[in-house]
This record gives C-alpha cells, structure tokens and sequence, in this order.
C-alpha cells in the first residue's frame, strides 16, 4: 500500500513567512491547511496556493488566541485528510514602543498570540502528531535571544517562546515527536505593517524559511536540529 499523503497545518498561513513555507511544501507533494483570523483571506491564499498543485490546499479561519478554535483547525484536516504530520506555528503579532508608551492591550495582544497562541496549537495538536511520529515547528525570532529598545512585549513573547519550545521539545520527544524553532533576522514580509519592496531584496525571502521547514523534516530521523538561528547574509545598508 502506497504510504498516504503528508499534510501540514500552517498557522497565520495567508501570507507572509506562513504562505511562503506553504509554496514549499505544496511543491514538495504535502497537503496544507493554513489558517487566518479571516475566512476570507484563508481562502483566497488557499486558492493561489490550489494553482501550484489542486486540491492540496485548505484554508480554515482560526485564531490562535482560542484553544477551541484550534482545536477545530485540527479536526478539520483529520476529517478531510485523516492524519496530520506536521504543525508550523507561525501566526504572530509585533507592537513595538517605549514601555512608557506600550499599552496593555497591545502587551495582551502580543503575549496571547505570539506564546499563548503556540501553547494553544500544541494543545490541540500533540495527540495526532503522536499518531503519525510528526513535527512541530516554531517560527520565533533573533527577538527571542536578542533584545532591543521598543521590544518589551516582542522579546518577551519571543524569549518565551523560545524557552517553551525547548522545554516542549524535551517533553514530547520520547513520544517520536520532533520540535524545532527557527529564529528568523530580518524577513520581507507584511510584519508590521510594513509593505515589501525591491528594496527588501537583501533580507530573507519567505521562501527561504520553507526551505529550511522542508530541509527539518527531510533530516534523519535521529538527528534533531532544535534551535535554528538565520540572518540575512549581507546586512541591509
């Protein structure tokens, strides 16, 4: 019997770092759910990616912040494709000012999704990645091991997560699970607010994380890399 199709679930998935590990995986045969807060931008980034290869791509509004909503994105790819092998934690917030200034909401906000969020996805998903051997991955940040003005809640958010990852992945790995966590430098995406340009030409491309998800879950099996670290190659000026 042929051995069934990989899928993958993809948090925060509509663009950005989550879209591009999605191109990736698509081409590289497994399905993949991405979620987004809005149906309909999970659908319309589902249909782009359905272009590379139809049907392997579903887009199911989520959001991180809930574990029943979670909970739900995980049903839904057992449901349709009845296995679930890989979880890439990436949805993720940044609010960055002086503490004078930073609000609670915008502390909450950062907390909830970037730490709470991944606490959330783990919860909902450890069973079925139990049931397939699979991989959980955290898309961190150069945040989460270097701190900087205007960062309290982005480093706090990312300094933990990067403690919980490691934490997790002593817990989990007896039960045949994997956890990694990619700490990016500078990415072109919409973080932020911010619009990529040609002038973004220098910094890590989104795809180039899906290359280093893809390149994770192709390693031997009793080979961990658990923390990656990834810069640009040349500084922007």
């Amino acid at each position: 019997m042929a051995e069934s199709t990989k899928t993958a679930l993809i948090t925060g998935g509509s663009k950005g770092i989550g879209y591009g590990v999605a191109e990736v995986l698509i081409k590289e045969g497994i399905q993949v759910a991405i979620t987004s807060r809005s149906q309909k931008s999970a659908d319309e980034a589902a249909a782009k990616l359905n272009q590379i290869r139809e049907g392997f791509a579903i887009g199911i509004e989520s959001d991180v912040r809930s574990l029943e909503s979670q909970q739900n994105a995980v049903k839904v790819i057992l449901e349709k494709w009845g296995q679930l092998d890989y979880v890439i934690a990436n949805a993720g917030v940044g609010h960055f000012a002086p503490i004078y200034d930073l609000t609670v909401e915008q502390w909450q906000e950062t907390i909830d999704i970037n730490l709470t969020g991944v606490f959330f996805s783990a919860k909902a998903s450890l069973a079925a990645l139990k049931e397939t051997k699979g991989y959980f991955i955290n898309i961190s940040s150069l945040a989460g091991t270097n701190f900087f003005p205007d960062g309290t809640a982005y480093n706090a958010s990312k300094f933990g997560l990067v403690g919980f990852s490691q934490a997790m992945m002593m817990d989990v790995r007896k039960d045949g699970i994997k956890v990694s966590t990619i700490m990016p430098g500078s990415v072109a995406t919409e973080f932020a607010d911010h619009t990529p340009s040609e002038k973004d030409a220098w910094k890590i491309q989104p795809e180039d994380i899906g290359q280093i998800v893809s390149d994770l879950i192709k390693m031997p099996a009793r080979t961990l890399p658990s923390k990656i670290e990834v810069r640009p190659s040349v500084p922007g000026k």
